[in-house]
């Protein structure tokens, strides 16, 4: 008489521990995204407090193992740290990465679903500066345990409601750089300092809602630089291989580590996006011979070649040239722009600034949304650095034409929100021709600012 039973049992035990270890392997994940990369390629990320890296299965086929992107780590406090008071980095995750098949249709990390790049882009969602700001060197701490507060969780959950095609994060992730002052209610421990911890609970958790509804699109900003949070962000956002010369691990490979490549992302059959990374342009003009004004020279006049293989182009970048600066008084206008970028990239394009092509220029930084056009022929100036970050005063209600942003730059029509929220760009079509509207929310997803963008100029409600 055969055994069936005994090797039932078997199978069962079997079974049970499959699932079990698939169960502890799942639990072991913190985070799992979809993040858009030069010349059109797609990368999934995990991040896992396991040694080893967690297979994906594309399409339902057999599980295969993701490559290992940087490994846990402790990292000592760079001798040019930011802030007097900072810690060594703890990096207890593992950060692992596949390449997207161009054939792909689905994917699956231990049985989480993955987000999909996009077939067609129709709504694209945008924040920036979404991290809660800890500075000690300014004597700034942002009330972090206060959701009104610090409303990044509540947008990303608003966001998420709207089911953009792609997110597009324009800079400044990482705000926690010292410790909460003892006493202080609003951030009583708080996380904080440039490891995984910090970076956790200033976006991984905060954005996990968003992080699984579309693919996104990172670009870095100053708090990313070397000397601040650029670890992470090379470990964890960065869309280029991490490599020893461009980690920020070493001050001496700097020059590589602070500045990167241009790429382009398309959007449409007409338009893309030149992502251009700012992360460490200085608020003064530069001397040329600063090895910052070569490279800045050098990677503008690879954008400008980029804008032409569409016929528009958004150029991203955190900080913005052509912009209206905060103030304690809405009533009076002050210049903006990023006296630095503004010093190199009048070299290449003088006063337009920008290359030809370009129609509208997208940035974070100033913590305040602006939806700039102008009458002379300059690209619509977006500033959305408004979804989390302490807010730093009020933006000009209005400009005149006399108000000169930049030199011979005249403004034609103005749109602005001090508050806190985030935008969306949804693609249209006008009379058979491509635009967009540009839409402002409040943290709730309450619509609140209409803007047409069409053939570089920009009319709002």
């Amino acid at each position: 008489m055969k055994n069936t039973g005994s090797r039932e049992w078997s199978a069962c035990v079997l079974l049970f521990a499959a699932i079990s270890a698939l169960e502890a392997s799942a639990s072991e994940l913190e985070s799992v995204y979809t993040v858009q990369a030069p010349q059109g390629q797609w990368v999934v990320r995990a991040l896992t407090h396991a040694a080893q890296c967690p297979s994906i299965a594309w399409d339902g086929h057999l599980p295969v193992a993701m490559q290992v992107r940087a490994t846990q780590a402790t990292l000592p406090v760079r001798s040019d740290a930011a802030q007097a008071d900072s810690k060594p980095a703890v990096f207890d995750v593992t950060s692992c990465e596949a390449t997207w098949p161009a054939q792909a249709q689905s994917a699956r990390i231990e049985g989480q679903v993955v987000p999909a790049p996009p077939k067609q882009i129709q709504r694209i969602l945008i924040v920036a500066d979404t991290g809660c700001r800890m500075k000690a060197s300014e004597n700034s701490f942002q009330e972090c345990n206060d959701a009104d507060k610090w409303p990044f969780a509540q947008i990303a959950q608003s966001a998420a409601k709207l089911k953009p095609d792609l997110v597009v994060h324009i800079g400044d992730v990482h705000y926690r750089e010292s410790p909460c002052p003892q006493g202080n209610i609003g951030c009583a421990n708080a996380s904080w300092g440039y490891g995984w911890d910090a970076w956790r609970d200033d976006f991984f958790q905060p954005a996990a809602p968003l992080l699984a509804s579309a693919p996104w699109l990172f670009v870095r900003g100053n708090h990313e630089s070397c000397f601040r949070a650029g670890q992470g962000w090379f470990r964890f956002l960065d869309a280029s291989p991490y490599t020893a010369a461009r980690n920020c691990n070493e001050p001496a490979n700097d020059l590589q580590g602070d500045f990167s490549e241009p790429f382009t992302a398309a959007i449409s059959e007409q338009a893309q996006f030149i992502v251009f990374d700012s992360a460490k342009s200085s608020g003064k003009a530069y001397n040329p011979a600063d090895p910052a004004f070569t490279k800045y020279k050098s990677q503008l006049n690879i954008a400008a070649q980029l804008a032409k293989l569409k016929p528009e182009s958004f150029f991203i970048n955190h900080h913005p040239l052509l912009a209206a600066a905060p103030g304690k008084d809405p009533k009076k206008f002050k210049s903006g722009g990023s006296a630095g970028l503004q010093s190199v990239f009048e070299t290449v394009v003088p006063d337009r600034l920008f290359p030809a092509g370009v129609t509208v220029a997208m940035h974070g930084h100033v913590h305040l949304f602006e939806a700039i056009s102008f009458q002379s022929n300059h690209p619509v100036s977006l500033v959305m650095g408004n979804s989390g970050s302490l807010n730093e005063g009020h933006a000009p209600h209005a400009i005149a034409p006399t108000d000169r942003i930049y030199k011979t730059a005249v403004v034609d029509n103005y749109a602005s929100r001090s508050e806190y929220g985030f935008a969306t760009l949804d693609r249209t079509f006008l009379s058979g021709q491509e635009s967009w509207q540009l839409t402002e929310y409040t943290p709730q997803g309450q619509a609140v600012i209409r803007c047409h963008i069409q053939n570089g100029k920009s009319r709002c409600q």
